[in-house]
């Protein structure tokens, strides 16, 4: 097993949910925290509750540090309307996001690499950095060499999860448009997602 994939097993396990919705998640089997006490039940604090939102959330998205997530909350803050709904938006607004979404790879950790290893066009330019935010209408388009790498016609061809409607997506032209900024509602999450929790725990 690779180093990735048994931290994202870990995650999973210590969060107590499956979180990317993987049929191979160890939380399927055990639905129990890692290590000789993680069968013991425990009463959350108002502060745990909001943490592991946090902490979900946080970690659905893959590769984002606290330093970047905190970063988002405080633009999610400055904007206007709904905090907790901005912070959705502004998550999903992400270049390597919107790769894994528009099923361009398999996972949210793929993703990040499969763009910074260049493999992305923004309206027809080149971007290779994951945390890129894109705007209603721009074009994601996976480049021509990349087109026919396994991970490409794998994910694309998963009946694991479907495409969310913020995205028209063209498998044949290896294409995504961004329509628009989603609602939480909007979002195909595994698990549930509490935001207002992330907001409450920032907010302290």
């Amino acid at each position: 097993m690779s180093k990735r994939i048994e931290a994202k097993h870990k995650i999973d396990r210590r969060l107590g949910v499956n979180l990317w919705g993987r049929p191979k998640s160890p939380i399927n089997d055990r639905e129990y925290g890692p290590g000789q006490h993680g069968q013991r039940r425990k009463k959350p604090t108002d502060y745990g509750i909001q943490l592991m939102a946090k902490q979900r959330l946080k970690g659905y998205y893959g590769s984002i540090g606290e330093r970047q997530f905190r970063k988002l909350y405080q633009e999610a803050v400055r904007r206007r309307g709904d905090t907790s709904e901005n912070l959705i938006g502004l998550l999903e607004r992400r270049l390597e996001t919107v790769v894994y979404r528009a099923k361009f790879v398999p996972t949210v950790f793929a993703a990040r690499q499969f763009v910074n290893h260049g493999h992305v066009l923004v309206n027809g330019k080149r971007v290779n950095i994951g945390s890129y935010k894109l705007s209603d209408g721009d074009v994601v388009e996976v480049r021509d060499r990349a087109k026919q790498l396994t991970l490409v016609v794998g994910a694309a061809q998963s009946s694991e999860r479907d495409t969310p409607d913020y995205l028209e997506v063209d498998h044949k032209k290896m294409t995504a448009k961004f329509v628009r900024v989603p609602a939480l509602g909007d979002v195909p999450y595994p698990v549930s997602m509490e935001p207002h929790l992330v907001v409450e725990y920032y907010s302290r």
